[in-house]
């Protein structure tokens, strides 16, 4: 559920931002390890888009992965849930997991005047 208030607040920052023209397509960024779902984000997008200059815009969702670092070998491997507990180098349990939970509006494609 909460896709719909981050659904809201993309929406109202995509419609600040474009000048009063229409938008064709807003890309988001969405890390491996947050728990937006795209279909729910999609889902909320179109029902609150309607009647606005965002009603029919395309959402393009780029997910991007958390990245492992193994403290004993410094081995750095993209990783998606399930989170791994070992290093896959050295076997190591040292790890230290960064990103993966970034979600952003990247990009607005709005109508040429």
């Amino acid at each position: 559920m909460h896709e719909l208030s981050v659904t809201e607040h993309i929406l109202r920052v995509a419609l600040q931002a474009v000048d009063g023209r229409r938008i064709l397509a807003i890309d988001l960024v969405v890390g491996s390890l947050s728990s937006f779902v795209d279909d729910s984000v999609q889902f909320y997008f179109e029902i609150l888009s309607r009647e606005t200059l965002a009603a029919g815009a395309l959402l393009r969702f780029r997910r991007v992965s958390a990245q492992s670092t193994c403290l004993a070998c410094q081995v750095v491997t993209p990783v998606d849930p399930p989170l791994p507990f070992a290093c896959p180098a050295c076997g190591s349990s040292q790890l230290r997991v960064s990103g993966g939970t970034e979600f952003y509006l990247a990009s607005i494609e709005v109508e040429e005047l």
